[in-house]
């Protein structure tokens, strides 16, 4: 797992922050310089936090802990996806719906219907349903499929959350808190980096940053499930 050069983290536009009118304070000690009104990161300490993110990332894989991934932003769905999939992690890619962790009973009950519809259009010989109905439960199925696909194997509350763009996840953000759920975030200079426990300053509205970030994470992460399947991890929480 090599990390990011600083040439590659400027080559991906992780610096370009937000204009300066629209900057939190909270951000200043990552803020390098402003030019033509808009706020520079400093990638020398984007490369700190991430590699401390990449850390603990890799000792919750080791341990077997989930890790939910929440980008709902449309530069940011496709890559996050990917980047969970390849990791075997939840993601949350469409939209949050509230609740989606602090009211996980009922969520588990959506996700159980959506299996049940799934069950039933691929049985083939159910004949007792019409085409018509057969439509409507595909159509369900995919609204469904679309909002909870990417949690559907999730079994209990995940260990920890990694969030693309804060003030869009707020709703996510704040269901962390209340569960105690550990928090990694690319937070860009528009953002308190206080409301997060790994803090990463990062461009979040490119998605070539969102990709270089992304992808280092998932490397650590990808280290750690090698580790356990070694022998070297904790026991499965799953």
């Amino acid at each position: 797992m090599s990390k990011p050069t600083y040439k590659e983290m400027l080559d991906a536009g992780v610096h370009f922050g937000h204009m300066k009118r629209k900057w939190n304070p909270k951000m200043a000690q990552y803020i390098f310089a402003e030019k033509k009104g808009i706020h520079i990161i400093d990638i020398n300490k984007t490369l700190t936090e991430l590699e401390k993110s990449a850390k603990a990332m890799k000792e919750l894989a080791k341990a077997n802990k989930k890790i939910i991934f929440v980008a709902t932003k449309k530069q940011a769905r496709d890559v996050v996806k990917k980047a969970a999939e390849s990791v075997n992690m939840p993601f949350v890619t469409h939209r949050w719906l509230g609740g989606m962790l602090t009211n996980f009973t009922t969520i588990r009950k959506s996700i159980k219907k959506m299996e049940k519809i799934d069950s039933m259009l691929k049985d083939k010989t159910l004949t007792s349903i019409t085409k018509k109905e057969r439509l409507t439960l595909s159509r369900e199925k995919e609204k469904l499929y679309r909002v909870l696909g990417g949690i559907d194997k999730l079994n209990r509350l995940p260990s920890a959350m990694f969030i693309v763009d804060i003030a869009q996840e707020h709703l996510a953000v704040d269901e962390a808190h209340k569960l105690n759920i550990r928090t990694f975030a690319m937070v860009d200079t528009n953002v308190n980096p206080n409301h997060v426990d790994f803090p990463i300053p990062a461009n979040d509205d490119s998605t070539k940053s969102i990709e270089i970030i992304t992808n280092y994470l998932v490397d650590a992460i990808k280290e750690g499930l090698a580790e356990t399947a070694n022998g070297n991890g904790e026991k499965s929480e799953d």
